[in-house]
């Protein structure tokens, strides 16, 4: 199983995840034709700075998530064989409860469709668009096995550059 792996330092900032992530989630899945058919295409992941960290957040798709348990309707459900937390919108009768519930802010409202917007991995693709988007590797996606891998060198790499 994969996950998304995201290094606050080597974010710029310059939100070509959330670009990748909204085209990818368009009616034309293009960029200009998004635009030009003013699509407002809205993004699932969302680059947040303080002015000097830039952090991008998504859906952590958590193992006890506690927007699952906050979802009235069912709209929200966490599959046991892919270990994702999955949106039904067609379930979603915009209470909101969710997005109040997830301690990442990171399930956005649909202000069009006033439902919900949460990462969904890009189901389509063999990875998703913000990782192949990011131009520095700070938004990455790994086998989990290598995850902890990932974070025990960054770990390590922030107490060498403290010294």
């Amino acid at each position: 199983m994969k996950q998304i792996l995201i290094t606050p330092k080597l974010c710029l900032g310059c939100r070509s995840c959330e670009l990748a992530c909204a085209v990818e989630h368009s009616l034309s899945k293009e960029l200009f034709a998004a635009v030009i058919k003013k699509e407002q295409p809205t993004a699932r992941i969302f680059v947040e700075t303080d002015g000097v960290i830039n952090l991008p957040l998504q859906c952590r798709h958590c193992q006890d998530p506690a927007c699952v348990n906050a979802c009235m309707s069912g709209a929200l459900q966490r599959k046991p064989t892919t270990g994702m937390v999955v949106a039904d919108q067609n379930k979603c009768v915009g209470c909101w409860m969710c997005v109040m519930a997830c301690p990442f802010g990171a399930i956005a409202q649909d202000p069009e469709y006033k439902v919900i917007n949460k990462c969904d991995r890009c189901p389509d693709l063999d990875q998703p668009a913000c990782t192949v988007a990011c131009p520095t590797g700070a938004v990455k996606f790994v086998e989990v096995s290598r995850f902890s891998q990932e974070r025990r060198k960054q770990y390590l790499t922030s107490f060498a550059e403290e010294e």
